[in-house]
């Protein structure tokens, strides 16, 4: 598997339906993630292979997306950190979803800040956002931490969710 970025605790790469599937499952089955992304109930094995697919196609389409977050120390995926911009989303993301076993270690921010680097560096991207459903205190920190701050608000993520979100973001530093 090619490595995309390494920081200093983790691995970015692409995402592996063989390896990875399994916790990708079990992270997005969890319904304390899945509030955090503005929905309900956790994803069935049906819908997470789904959600996983859609990842994998947008790689490909763009030619980024999101990655396989790896800790380093033990080898075990943590999340998926990445860029994002599908049809119809708001603009250009840098997004985030970790794993419940590993929350509060500071992955997100860690992962997400190699993710800023790489979209204003080598995808030219002149502005990142982040969309953070309106309760998800702690991605709205990790947004914070990364030097973005609030844009704007949307009343709904068509096709993922029917709650309002933030839309946090930052200027690519060598643009301003």
């Amino acid at each position: 598997m090619t490595f995309i970025l390494e920081t200093e605790r983790l691995v970015l790469r692409h995402i592996d339906p063989i390896t990875d599937f399994e916790p990708w499952a079990a992270c997005f089955g969890d319904p304390d993630v899945m509030a955090g992304l503005g929905g309900g109930a956790g994803l069935n094995r049906a819908q997470a292979w789904r959600n996983m697919a859609s990842c994998i196609g947008h790689q490909s389409i763009r030619g980024y997306g999101f990655y396989s977050v790896i800790e380093k120390s033990s080898g075990q995926w943590v999340g998926r950190v990445g860029h994002w911009n599908p049809e119809g989303w708001p603009e250009p993301e840098v997004g985030w979803t970790i794993y419940k076993p590993y929350w509060r270690k500071g992955f997100a921010t860690e992962a997400a800040r190699a993710c800023l680097d790489y979209a204003f560096n080598e995808l030219g991207w002149p502005r990142a956002v982040h969309t953070i459903a309106k309760d998800n205190v702690a991605s709205i920190k990790t947004a914070e931490r990364l030097g973005s701050a609030l844009l704007y608000e949307i009343p709904n993520i068509p096709a993922i969710s029917d709650d309002p979100h933030y839309v946090y973001g930052q200027s690519n530093p060598k643009l301003t």
